[in-house]
């Protein structure tokens, strides 16, 4: 396979995703790289490919050092997938939600609440997360008034909420599982489906969510490449939650900076190199 001369995947340590990518790519012969943003601004050069995988920070309060360094690193020249504007659109759930309704994508509707403006309340069920959350941190289920406002009590001291105040979502009836399906370069290249533990309802690997590999039918394929568009990214992640068998599926979430493995391969392929030919790393063959 014709390789590009060299490929750096920006972003920050927490996610490990990076480096087993770009291990992956190197045993195939691509010389790729997971480095820092600031590491990436000394040392990549034009005729190199940046991907941008910044992801949100630990805190849950807005997103990692990065974004600037992908900007700059345009501005040189060097092409960059995932652009910093469209890891915002991804991380920021209430930009997700605008870009996505304006699209026509389908995706259960939600607000910001301010800290001053939490007295109000909203249609029931929802859920109330983080404006830019990760990994189930600090996501409640509230499907009373009781529940909602001891909810905003419980976060009132926390540094996002102070911050940002909270996003506040329809909560929809659960399933079983979710399906995250990985859209690159405009096409699904890998899919699975997310199971939760027994007694937990949020489907988050790092909550000891199970990953099931699956094939998404051709409803979640084309939702999961619509959303992906909507919001500008070259490469993410979009889970998805079956509702009926008349509307098929809605996006839950986007994920700028997702979290994946071989598992996610679909039949007779391997991801990695399918990620490596959807964004023009390598060429088919």
């Amino acid at each position: 396979m014709a390789a590009r001369a060299s490929v750096a995947l920006v972003g920050g340590a927490g996610n490990d995703t990076n480096g087993e990518v770009a291990a992956a790519w190197r045993a195939a012969g691509i010389a790729a790289t997971s480095i820092d943003p600031h590491e990436a601004v000394e040392r990549v050069e034009p005729g190199e490919l940046v991907i941008g995988r910044i992801d949100v920070r630990p805190t849950l309060d807005g997103v990692e050092a990065g974004l600037l360094e992908l900007v700059q690193l345009r501005c040189r020249g060097i092409v960059v997938l995932n652009r910093a504007a469209a890891l915002l659109a991804a991380h920021d759930k209430l930009r997700t939600s605008r870009l996505l309704l304006l699209a026509g994508v389908r995706h259960p509707p939600g607000r910001q609440v301010a800290p001053g403006a939490a007295g109000v309340l909203p249609e029931l069920p929802v859920v109330v997360k983080p404006r830019f959350g990760s990994w189930g941190r600090d996501v409640f289920r509230c499907e009373s008034a009781s529940d909602y406002f001891e909810t905003l009590s419980e976060i009132a001291g926390r540094g996002w909420f102070i911050r940002q105040g909270t996003f506040v979502q329809r909560l929809l009836p659960a399933c079983g599982y979710d399906l995250r399906v990985l859209v690159a370069g405009g096409r699904v290249i890998g899919a699975a489906r997310r199971v939760p533990q027994p007694g937990e309802w949020r489907t988050n690997i790092t909550l000891g969510a199970d990953v099931v590999p699956a094939i998404p039918p051709p409803a979640a394929r084309e939702l999961a490449v619509a959303a992906v568009s909507a919001l500008g990214l070259d490469f993410a992640g979009v889970d998805l939650l079956p509702v009926d068998d008349a509307v098929g599926y809605t996006v839950l979430e986007v994920n700028g900076a997702v979290e994946f493995d071989d598992v996610y391969s679909q039949p007779g392929h391997d991801v990695y190199r399918d990620l490596a030919i959807a964004l023009d790393v390598v060429e088919p063959g």
